[in-house]
């Protein structure tokens, strides 16, 4: 049984940063990369971002290009996504699960709580 629980989120404003943090449980990932994805309200969930366990490679997409960074704790099973120079467009909730690194598509069909990301101006 895969667990993954996100933490990290909370408010923050226009310019600022977030640290999220994906603690992944119960099963090895190493064949997948761990990817973020977020919801913004009234809006379909979006990739934003994944890393391989292996090798450390990172996608992200464009909008959040130059702006965000992966990173992982192997040892910990943990994925972190730092976030800077934040946007009123990055306020969602933010979820992680593990992705075909092909695809970046989720490999499980559950989520977790997620965690609320809010950017005020």
């Amino acid at each position: 049984q895969v667990q993954l629980v996100e933490s990290g989120g909370g408010l923050v404003q226009v310019g600022g940063s977030l640290r999220l943090s994906c603690a992944a449980s119960g099963r090895t990932l190493s064949k997948y990369a761990m990817g973020w994805f977020r919801q913004a309200p009234g809006k379909e969930r979006e990739f934003v971002a994944a890393i391989t366990w292996n090798s450390g490679r990172t996608y992200y997409v464009d909008t959040v290009k130059g702006r965000f960074t992966l990173s992982s704790d192997n040892a910990k099973n943990t994925v972190y996504l730092q976030m800077n120079s934040q946007k009123p467009e990055d306020t969602a909730v933010y979820y992680c699960n593990a992705v075909g690194i092909a695809t970046m598509s989720p490999v499980f069909g559950f989520w977790g709580q997620g965690t609320q990301v809010t950017v005020s101006s």
